[in-house]
């Protein structure tokens, strides 16, 4: 089946399985490795932008993307300048081992389009769907709450 979407504000066109994953499609035909394969569970670590909304790439069929804009984690920094969300998870030490922070900054980036000034609880509540071994999430809500507040100075 032919799909045409847009990634990272470049346009797509493809013939794909109408079983291809949306994250197979991401890493293997557009080697967008930023997006991460957990083998299938539901880790969430395969999150990315469509439309605007935080998805699991793992969970959508490429074909259903067919139209849709996303954005994966390699489009978020623009011209070499981190995001907002970038430099609050390098600032507060949100990083970690790298391997689940890629779905943590772009679930974050839908939670503050939606919810600008977003409690702990709310963000502890978001996040509850990305799993990672190794934090406690400490830093990481420290995170996303100096990149609010940064966010409503700008």
């Amino acid at each position: 089946m032919e799909i045409s979407l847009t990634v990272n504000g470049k346009k797509y066109t493809a013939d794909v399985e109408p079983h291809l994953l949306l994250l197979d499609f991401l890493r293997d035909h557009l080697g967008l490795t930023g997006t991460k394969d957990d083998g299938g569970s539901t880790s969430g670590v395969c999150t990315i932008l469509l439309n605007g909304v935080s998805v699991k790439s793992s969970f959508v069929l490429a074909v259903q993307a067919d139209g849709g804009d996303i954005v994966t984690i390699e489009g978020i920094a623009k011209n070499g300048q981190l995001s907002v969300i970038q430099e609050a998870f390098w600032e507060k030490h949100a990083v970690q081992n790298g391997f689940c922070t890629p779905a943590m900054i772009l679930s974050s980036m839908d939670l503050l389009q939606q919810n600008p000034n977003p409690t702990e609880t709310e963000i502890r509540a978001w996040l509850d769907g990305i799993y990672s071994r190794d934090t406690g999430y400490q830093n990481v809500v420290s995170a996303i709450k100096y990149a609010a507040e940064k966010l409503q100075q700008s």
